[in-house]
């Protein structure tokens, strides 16, 4: 049987509640009523309550006097204000008395019902409700992948993964969880197969082509620049869709928002997408004007990354746009420029175009690796979340948007890839001259069992750079990472749950762009 919660009423007419109490009591809540504030307070203390009731009128200490004294003493105690009363401060003192909910008299036995299975039982109805809802969502996501989505449906099953992934988080259903982290692999599964079929076409704009890192500044920037609005372009490198759902309620108070998605290219390392989304080009394209940024390694990706701020003139300049005053462009790496930036905000407001890189997510990440406290705080991809939203919540960026906001400008922000919890490993043969990224390799001679990867002998198919003769490219699928045959057992160990980018999975290639229309 389930257990029986024990309430206390503190009521100076209780002996007039009996009605109520025999209700509470059938649907097992057993009630001990007392009739002031002070009796109220020695009770709590001296025996254990799942919730009080307390009148907001009594003699001696009133409710309000009650409620703050029992917070001192139990603050995890709920507690339920009933008062006749609908006065606006009344209401504004009893939730600043961190009262739990607000009942106004006359109250029947149907709303005390209510109002207790609200405080005690939410959890398990919210589980409820949650299981029956992913149990419909499941089911419809698992059609859709029979009937082979199409890339818009493939945005929409990502968004809809990724928000339950966030549902969850609140709730204690590790079944739960489990379906769903299982039905996410599947859908990996069916997106590599997908994206094999067709990147060819859409990197040549063939057929029915979804926004691509190349498309973002010319769909979603370019707009509002045309229509005379004053731009904050923001890239947040490594940013995961969900991982901006988490962060996005921070900003509902400053900003109107929507929601679109894009696909990050191949590979979606910071080299190639952020490159694209600056210059508006395929990187074997931008390899014709600036050979020397394939010649380093894909790891050197401040070398890889430094005409960012020319590219993106060049992409405005190129379909007419011309921005007086100069476009800004920033980049932040460390939290001492973003304190610096923040300091000097006001200094962009006569600009019309801002563009910022913020790097903290990726350096996340990245740090992941080498620290045991970072790898203890972010174990899975919920503590991802958590760690990503207590940054942002606390961070200079969001104070640098909320002043954007104030001045009422409009704040485009995406990311140029996402990341994957890596499992499994897929061994690779290669030269000595192949790179060392474990999401994707370029080199000659590089073997590696088609199942795991997608291979891209050809660099043109795929508009990459062709980095000298005979250069082919290899690409993770789902959760797998290339590790060599020698030591092959340590690197596997070594690198195993790590969260990494260069592949093709839903996590690193779904990516939000999100417009944010400043409220002032």
């Amino acid at each position: 049987m389930p257990e029986r919660k024990k309430i206390l009423w503190a009521d100076d007419e209780i002996d007039l509640l009996e009605a109520h109490v025999l209700f509470l009591g059938q649907y097992g809540y057993d009630v001990v009523g007392v009739t002031n504030g002070e009796d109220a307070i020695n009770r709590v203390l001296a025996e254990p309550f799942h919730v009080v009731l307390m009148d907001e009128h009594m003699p001696g200490m009133d409710g309000i006097e009650t409620a703050v004294a029992i917070k001192e003493k139990r603050p995890d105690l709920p507690i339920i204000m009933i008062t006749k009363s609908e006065e606006e401060s009344l209401m504004d003192t009893a939730l600043g008395a961190k009262i739990t909910d607000y009942l106004t008299k006359p109250v029947n036995p149907t709303q005390i019902l209510v109002a207790l299975k609200k405080v005690l039982e939410r959890t398990q109805i919210e589980q409820k409700i949650a299981t029956r809802d992913y149990l419909a969502e499941f089911r419809q996501i698992s059609q859709r992948l029979m009937e082979g989505p199409t890339w818009r449906e493939w945005m929409d099953i990502h968004a809809r993964l990724s928000a339950w992934e966030i549902e969850l988080d609140r709730l204690p259903d590790e079944g739960l969880k489990q379906s769903l982290e299982g039905q996410r692999e599947e859908c990996n599964v069916e997106f590599g197969k997908f994206v094999e079929q067709n990147y060819e076409d859409w990197a040549w704009g063939r057929g029915d082509v979804p926004p691509l890192s190349t498309d973002v500044v010319k769909r979603w920037v370019m707009p509002k620049l045309a229509a005379g609005e004053n731009v904050l372009f923001l890239v947040i490198d490594c940013l995961r869709a969900d991982q901006w759902m988490a962060i996005e309620p921070l900003l509902y108070d400053s900003f109107r928002i929507t929601r679109d998605y894009h696909f990050a290219i191949l590979p979606s390392a910071t080299p190639y997408a952020r490159n694209a989304l600056f210059s508006g080009l395929f990187p074997g394209e931008i390899e014709k004007d600036y050979p020397d940024l394939w010649k380093r390694s894909d790891d050197d990706e401040m070398s890889s990354n430094r005409f960012e701020r020319q590219l993106l003139d060049k992409q405005l300049i190129g379909v007419g746009l011309k921005i007086e005053p100069e476009p800004k462009y920033v980049k932040i790496l460390d939290p001492e420029e973003a304190n610096n930036t923040l300091r000097r905000v006001q200094q962009f407001y006569n600009n019309r175009l801002v563009s910022m890189v913020f790097n903290f997510v990726d350096m996340l990440g990245h740090s992941r690796g080498h620290s045991e406290v970072i790898r203890e705080m972010i174990p899975h991809e919920a503590g991802y979340r958590t760690v990503v939203r207590a940054w942002f919540e606390h961070s200079s960026l969001r104070q640098i948007l909320q002043a954007f906001a104030k001045q009422k400008w409009t704040v485009v922000v995406t990311s140029d890839h996402g990341s994957i919890r890596v499992t499994k490993g897929a061994k690779v043969v290669s030269d000595r001259e192949a790179s060392t990224s474990l999401r994707f390799k370029h080199g000659r001679n590089l073997k590696v069992d088609k199942r795991q990867a997608i291979v891209v002998s050809k660099p043109e198919r795929f508009r990459l750079p062709q980095r000298g003769l005979n250069i082919g490219y290899i690409i993770a699928r789902e959760g797998n990472y290339f590790v060599y045959p020698t030591n092959y057992h340590k690197y596997l160990a070594l690198y195993k749950d790590a969260f990494l980018h260069g592949g093709c999975s839903l996590e690193e290639m779904v990516m939000p762009v999100v417009t944010m229309e400043g409220k002032g």
